[in-house]
């Protein structure tokens, strides 16, 4: 599976966290901006925004004299099984948090081994999970999800997942041509979220956007009634804002 060149995405900003954090780990009593600026090469102007993200997070902490210390999430980081139960645990909470910020189910999706994989989901009884009357593996065409890990595919990787997986009519707006559907995938922007207006499912909307770390294609969605459709372009632009400190999550 091949993936297009990673897009000009707020993912950048996760890899400046992660050298911000390389840093904070080496200094047990703490380190102040001014030399996170140093040593990070990044200016403090960047650094005020990923410090709140990261306290906002757990992964750093202020201390007495205003310094940044390593907080109880990366603490809590270790190796191995122990490490992977932590992510999860964590993943799952920030979820669940955006489950409740955005009023709709949220949903974690990778593209593993050719296929579109549902890794997470944080729904409720406020906040139902979309009806998967269709496997996300063969509806790739019509939802936000699969649309969107799509996009994150060169047209090689594409042809083969659609070889594999036809594009069934699910709705009466599912696109169901291969030349259509690619243009679309084309013309998306890298930073505005997808939609699916009932194209997977009659009565439900959805929206996603690309959580792109390396060679690695995943997505961050989220699924709503028809009734709150007037709410979908508003939570999506919230899930969007939300992306990068997600990815943050999952990279830890």
């Amino acid at each position: 599976m091949a993936l297009k060149p990673e897009p000009k995405a707020p993912f950048h900003s996760v890899q400046y966290a992660l050298r911000v954090l390389e840093s904070v780990s080496t200094h047990g009593d703490g380190v102040t901006e001014e030399r996170l600026s140093r040593e990070t090469g990044l200016p403090v102007g960047h650094l005020a925004p990923l410090l709140l993200t990261l306290r906002r997070e757990g992964y750093v902490e202020q201390v007495a004299d205003g310094a940044y210390a390593a907080g109880s999430a990366f603490a809590d980081l270790g190796s191995g099984a122990t490490r992977r139960k932590a992510m999860e645990a964590r993943l799952q909470r920030t979820l669940t948090q955006l489950r409740d910020s955005v009023g709709a189910a949220v949903y974690v999706s990778r593209y593993v081994d050719g296929e579109v994989r549902i890794t997470q989901v944080a729904d409720g009884p406020r906040t139902p999970a979309v009806n998967e009357w269709v496997d996300f593996r063969a509806a790739a065409h019509a939802s936000a999800i699969g649309k969107c890990l799509l996009t994150q595919l060169d047209q090689n990787g594409r042809r083969d997942h659609l070889s594999r997986h036809r594009t069934a009519r699910l709705t009466s707006r599912t696109i169901t041509s291969e030349k259509v559907l690619f243009s679309k995938l084309d013309s998306q922007p890298a930073t505005v979220p997808v939609l699916d207006i009932q194209e997977y499912a009659v009565g439900t909307v959805c929206a996603a956007v690309p959580l792109t770390a390396g060679s690695s294609a995943g997505c961050l969605a989220l699924s709503l009634p028809i009734e709150d459709a007037h709410r979908l372009r508003s939570a999506a632009a919230t899930l969007n804002r939300r992306a990068a400190p997600l990815l943050l999550s999952m990279a830890l």
